[in-house]
C-alpha cells in the first residue's frame, strides 16, 4: 500500500458531472466567441475566410482548426470515458455556420450519453494513438491531465486568434454566461 497512490480514491468521483457539463459549457462559450467574430466580420465588411483562416503565428493552426480540434477533443473524451463509439466528423468546415453546426452536433452527442455510462469511468483504461505510439491513462487521469487541458488550450487559442483580429471580447466572453 502506498500513501501516494491509494488503491481506492479517498473521495467518490462523479465523472459525468466532471465531464459532460464542463465540455458542453466550453463548447457553448466557443460558439459565443464565434458569434462575436462573425459579427465583427460583418460589421466591418471583412472576409469571413480571413478570420477563419487566421493564426496567432504561421506554425500554429488556424481558427477553423482550433474549433475542429476542440470538438474532436470533447466528443472523443466522452466516447472513451463512456465506452461508446467515437463519431467521426470530417474536417470540412469553411464557414461560421458550418463551425456552429459542428459544435451543435458535438454538444448533441455529448448530451445524448446517459450518466450511467460514466459509472466507473475514473478507472477505465484509455489508450490514445498518437504520432509515434500510444498514450495510456486511467479515466480520471485522462480527463484531468489530458482532455481538459487540451480542450481549454484550443478554446483559449481560438479566443486569442479572435482577439488578435481586433474583435472586442474579454474574459467574460471566454468564461461565458453564468
Amino acid at each position: 500500500m502506498s500513501l501516494l497512490a491509494p488503491e481506492k480514491p479517498a473521495v467518490s468521483v462523479d465523472m459525468y458531472s466532471m465531464t459532460v457539463p464542463v465540455l458542453v459549457r466550453a463548447l457553448k462559450n466557443l460558439s459565443h466567441l464565434l458569434d462575436k467574430a462573425e459579427a465583427h466580420v460583418e460589421d466591418n465588411g471583412l472576409k469571413p475566410e480571413d478570420m477563419l483562416g487566421a493564426r496567432l503565428i504561421e506554425d500554429m493552426l488556424a481558427l477553423v482548426n482550433q474549433v475542429q480540434l476542440a470538438t474532436d477533443t470533447a466528443k472523443g473524451a466522452v466516447a472513451r470515458l463512456a465506452g461508446v463509439e467515437n463519431p467521426s466528423f470530417a474536417d470540412i468546415e469553411t464557414t461560421f455556420d458550418e463551425l456552429h453546426q459542428r459544435i451543435d452536433k458535438t454538444i448533441e452527442f455529448i448530451k445524448s450519453l446517459d450518466r450511467e455510462l460514466f459509472t466507473g469511468a475514473e478507472t477505465r483504461d484509455v489508450t490514445l494513438k498518437v504520432r509515434g505510439g500510444e498514450l495510456h491513462f486511467k479515466g480520471f487521469d485522462y480527463l484531468t491531465g489530458f482532455v481538459l487541458p487540451n480542450l481549454f488550450f484550443h478554446v483559449t487559442t481560438a479566443y486569442g486568434i479572435i482577439r488578435h483580429k481586433g474583435v472586442k471580447i474579454g474574459k467574460l466572453d471566454y468564461l461565458g454566461p453564468r
